[in-house]
């Protein structure tokens, strides 16, 4: 039985796909300025689920923790590659400024005008 199945498929004309269904509408999510997939972040994910009677918070949730370390590890490599940027600029200006003192120097060290092309330069 198991031999007439599988020639039965192999003669089968539709394509068999094995995609997943759960991509569907990232591209509306996108242009609207939702999250990708609906379980990366907003109330349902990061809201605990339950709280106890009197108020209180319930703990965090595994998955909570995680989605909270990796944000903070997010924020630290953000603020780390913000100033490797602003030491990079600073360089830059300095590498600029530095340039700009040697084309200064270097056109003080040049011949002056003497004598008639003076009068005329001054005219």
């Amino acid at each position: 039985m198991a031999g007439s199945f599988q020639q039965g498929f192999r003669q089968c004309r539709r394509g068999f796909t094995t995609t997943c269904g759960a991509e569907a509408g990232i591209k509306w999510r996108t242009e609207n300025g939702l999250a990708r997939r609906g379980t990366e972040y907003g109330p349902l994910t990061d809201l605990p689920d339950w709280s106890f009677a009197d108020g209180r918070l319930a703990p965090p949730l595994k998955g909570q923790l995680r989605r909270k370390q990796e944000r903070e590890a997010l924020a630290r490599r953000v603020v780390a590659l913000s100033s490797e940027v602003d030491k990079g600029m600073e360089a830059w200006r300095g590498k600029q400024d530095e340039a700009k003192r040697m084309e200064e120097h270097r056109k003080s060290l040049l011949f002056k005008p003497k004598g008639k092309l003076l009068l005329k330069k001054n005219k």
